[in-house]
């Protein structure tokens, strides 16, 4: 028998499943966290709690449908910028400002990618990194590998470069004791972004750049 959702007015509209995940999403920002309770998710999104087992199975699903849908952005973006005619150099300023970018809207992104691969089955946590973490890894391989050849890039691993990059955006996101106890500063406004997606880019293509 197929389950029946539970009534509530926003479920029947059908946008019930992205309200939870949007609420789980602010949740993880605004606490700078990856754990949430079913009660506070369903306050915040003002839905039965219910919801979560109908369309996610158990709050595992659901931070699993909340991966699948940050990380996309991360790795559809990056496939359409390889797809793109320009300079290997250019693609990856350009992808390290998108990853500034998303890292900023979604600071909880990195931890919530290393929890659901190390509490997942041996199964989910291979595909979960053939989905999101070989792609990146790949399209690093070419683009540096393309660089070198047009004598644009020095000989770096791409191993090393992915871990650069994420590091600077996850890092710096997920660095608010460290900007509220030495700077007074509570968060990262857009204009902090901003600077730190320039400086980033600026720093790590000098250290790129033949």
């Amino acid at each position: 028998m197929a389950a029946t959702e539970p009534k509530t007015a926003t479920a029947e509209n059908g946008g019930a499943r992205e309200q939870l995940l949007e609420a789980a999403s602010q949740i993880m920002r605004e606490g700078d966290t990856i754990d949430l309770s079913l009660s506070e998710l369903s306050l915040r999104a003002g839905l039965n709690s219910a919801l979560v087992k109908y369309y996610f199975g158990n709050k595992n699903g659901l931070m699993q449908a909340l991966l699948d849908r940050d990380m996309g952005e991360i790795v559809h973006g990056l496939e359409a910028l390889v797809a793109k005619d320009m300079p290997p150099e250019e693609k990856l300023r350009r992808h390290i400002g998108a990853v500034i970018d998303t890292y900023y809207a979604y600071p909880y992104l990195n931890r919530l990618l290393m929890r659901m691969i190390r509490d997942s089955a041996p199964v989910e946590a291979a595909r979960i990194a053939e989905r999101y973490l070989r792609p990146i890894s790949r399209v690093y391989d070419q683009l540096i590998n393309e660089g070198v050849k047009a004598g644009k890039f020095l000989p770096v691993d791409p191993q090393l470069f992915y871990f650069t990059v994420t590091g600077a955006a996850d890092r710096f996101f997920t660095a608010r004791q460290v900007l509220k106890h030495c700077y007074d500063q509570d968060d990262i406004s857009p204009e902090m972004r901003d600077s730190y997606r320039e400086h980033s880019i600026a720093l790590i293509m000098r250290g790129l750049l033949a």
